[in-house]
């Protein structure tokens, strides 16, 4: 794929998204056939989404970092998207239902960097990202089903349009140290006052900081880092819940606190 079909791809994904309309599998010639691909596609994409006034990335997701999403999502590793800042909310929040083309609910833990992460020679792991953890909290991320049959889809493609991240919502924010067990966490996902599933902190590729690691080292394939002030949601440890209008979603992290989202 050259520069040019990379950036034809971004524009039509923009352009949906934007008008919140369903998207058919991009053009075979414009179809990212791997990672690399798509990871271009999604720098475009982002870079087109700043200039029509989304805002500005304040964020990462981290998708698939366990196996009950990759089972659910049939796909065999991680990924990442960017989130912006006017689609970060705080709980609870009221949000219209048909500001989505087809909302679905994660639940995840987020940590906020203190201090950057810089490229470094040495990959990163849990012990070397952990000093940089301002701070920990309990979040939901929003996906939004903006294909026809998403279910259908390629990874490449997935990936080229931020993995489906549409909004974020965060708790309250809790002091991070060493001590901070987020293996241990133990969350569930409410649908009017019903839980609907549960998960542990540990599904998060067998320890959440590793998740946070992993993206570091992914970024550095790109020649990017992650930057103090930013945060990431670490992966959902239940499976995507589809949203209807009316509903009342919960998520709760032991330690963490709860947050609610009410869809009108």
């Amino acid at each position: 794929m050259n520069n040019q079909q990379a950036a034809e791809a971004a524009i039509i994904i923009a352009n949906n998204r934007l008008e919140k309309k369903r998207l058919q599998p991009l053009p075979d010639i414009k179809r990212p056939q791997d990672l690399n691909e798509a990871y271009k596609i999604q720098e475009n994409l982002n870079n087109i989404l700043i200039k029509k006034g989304l805002g500005t990335p304040i964020g990462y997701k981290i998708g698939c970092t366990t196996s009950v999403m990759q089972e659910y999502m049939n796909i065999s590793e991680p990924s990442y998207g960017e989130i912006f800042s006017p689609t970060v909310y705080n709980s609870p929040i009221n949000l219209n239902h048909a500001d989505y083309v087809e909302p679905g609910i994660e639940a995840e833990i987020a940590v906020k960097l203190g201090e950057d992460l810089p490229l470094t020679n040495t990959p990163y792991n849990i012990n070397s990202v952990i000093d940089a953890i301002e701070s920990c909290m309990t979040s939901i991320e929003l996906v939004d089903a903006r294909y026809f049959d998403y279910r259908k889809l390629d990874t490449p493609t997935m990936v080229a349009d931020n993995f489906f991240n549409a909004a974020c919502v965060l708790g309250h924010p809790h002091d991070f140290s060493k001590d901070t067990d987020l293996a241990s966490i133990e969350g569930n996902l409410k649908v009017n006052g019903n839980i609907i599933g549960k998960g542990l902190g540990s599904l998060i590729m067998g320890h959440p900081l590793q998740a946070l690691a992993w993206l570091a080292n992914k970024l550095a394939e790109r020649n990017r880092n992650l930057k103090a002030g930013q945060f990431i949601t670490l992966g959902s440890i239940v499976t995507t819940y589809w949203a209807l209008p009316g509903d009342l979603i919960e998520v709760e992290m032991s330690g963490l606190g709860s947050i609610k989202i009410k869809f009108e």
